[in-house]
């Protein structure tokens, strides 16, 4: 496949697979709507972007996959949860338990040792405290994308690697066009998608949400 053709194949699976629930869709176009937000307050104030990345973008983004969305068969898909969790390529639910312990463990880790052994300044109050935890947390989401797309490169080839990286970059432009409507479907009582499934397949089972 081309670039192009790999990148629509890892998004329409992403979408047939890991987002039936319109409530799991409407998550993703709030969380999709602050990860725009933060993608402008990069070049204003980092620390803002970073928080509004991981204190409201991901919880909203997560919650949604964890919480909302189907576990059982996907007789759409005719393609059990755990089928679908094993060929994900990105961070299915047990990676993202893991990488969501990180997240939470390191502003444990500021208060523990201030410094962390001197890679950080002494934070002398909340907002020195919170900028501190920003720049652990902007390290942890460039560390999660190298490092899987590192395991793609090394599972599959460089192309499924930046297509995978291009994607995750790309979604919150993305979702917007596809869920901007979800919470209209949601509000007038349709709980699942019902489009999801009913295309034909994409030519490979591989995605990430």
């Amino acid at each position: 496949m081309t670039f192009m053709q790999a990148l629509a194949t890892q998004r329409w699976d992403d979408h047939r697979y890991y987002h039936h629930s319109r409530i799991n869709q409407s998550l993703h176009l709030v969380s999709a709507l602050t990860f725009l937000t933060a993608y402008v307050m990069v070049f204003v104030n980092p620390l803002v972007a970073v928080m509004l990345g991981w204190l409201v973008a991901m919880p909203t983004r997560q919650a949604g996959h964890f919480f909302f969305e189907p576990k059982g068969y996907d007789e759409a898909n005719q393609a059990t949860h755990e089928y679908k969790e094993d060929v994900k390529v990105g961070y299915n639910l047990h990676r993202k338990v893991v990488l969501l312990t990180i997240w939470a463990l390191l502003p444990v880790g500021v208060i523990a040792s201030p410094t962390l052994g001197g890679l950080l300044q002494r934070h002398t109050g909340v907002y020195t405290f919170a900028y501190n935890v920003s720049i652990l947390w902007l390290a942890l989401s460039v560390a999660a994308l190298l490092f899987r797309a590192a395991q793609l490169w090394y599972l599959f080839d460089v192309q499924t690697a930046v297509v995978w990286l291009t994607k995750i970059l790309t979604d919150p432009f993305h979702d917007v066009l596809l869920y901007g409507k979800s919470p209209l479907y949601l509000l007038r009582g349709e709980r699942f998608d019902p489009i999801v499934g009913n295309e034909p397949p994409a030519s490979r089972a591989t995605s990430v949400a």
